[in-house]
């Protein structure tokens, strides 16, 4: 990793940690802007309270970086440009657009991190478990969305269509992510086994997704 330097054993979890916290970072930008779309006070305060939480989660995983010695911006900066491209393309428009993107998007990316989790050492893993674990947030935005839709089902086309464009985004950029950083991409395929084990490892993210999308009422 350019301008980190850091055990060769470690570079893996560097980059996994660098872009968490980038990650985290961006997400309290998004719903701290998301909560301004909100037609009520509690609806505000509920994404205010989410953004909250993010910028926690940022603060303890850039903790570690300073723990393991390492430059937190330099450890971060790798993955700017690929996750700005994905919440630029992807900015929500209406209070609904952003709760789904609260709900998939995020869920997508937070299935797919706890599953690289699993193949770290400790401390590192459960400290990305518990940064990755669901505080009742998701809850809020089911429920929200849910009710939308039950009150005027002409909104359910197009939020699945939404929800479509945000997971062909968010893979895209995952995939641009995975080649252009060898240590983690590593860390995936020796965790799974083989590429046959990454693509059962996709397969899980696959399903849990479709699960999201039938709880929230939309096709997928």
């Amino acid at each position: 990793m350019a301008d980190v330097e850091v055990h060769p054993g470690q570079r893996a979890v560097v980059e996994l940690l660098g872009v968490l916290a980038y990650a985290e970072l961006t997400a309290f930008d998004r719903l701290a802007e998301d909560a301004r779309l909100a037609p009520t006070l509690d609806g505000r305060a509920a994404l205010a309270r989410m953004a909250a939480a993010e910028i926690a989660h940022h603060e303890r995983l850039t903790a570690r970086l300073h723990e393991l010695g390492v430059d937190v911006v330099a450890a971060m900066t790798p993955f700017v440009a690929a996750l700005d491209a994905f919440h630029d393309g992807t900015r929500a428009s209406t209070w609904l657009e952003g709760l789904v993107k609260a709900y998939v998007g995020d869920g997508l990316a937070t299935d797919f991190y706890r599953e690289v989790a699993v193949f770290l050492p400790a401390p590192d893993r459960a400290l990305v478990e518990e940064v990755l674990a669901d505080s009742g947030h998701a809850d809020f935005a089911l429920r929200e969305v849910r009710a939308a839709i039950a009150a005027d089902p002409a909104v359910t086309g197009r939020l699945a269509l939404w929800a479509r464009r945000l997971v062909g985004e968010a893979l895209t950029q995952s995939q641009a992510v995975m080649a252009e950083h060898d240590d983690l991409a590593d860390l995936i395929i020796s965790g799974t086994g083989d590429l046959t084990g990454v693509g059962a490892l996709l397969q899980r993210i696959t399903r849990a997704h479709m699960v999201r999308m039938d709880a929230l009422g939309l096709p997928s």
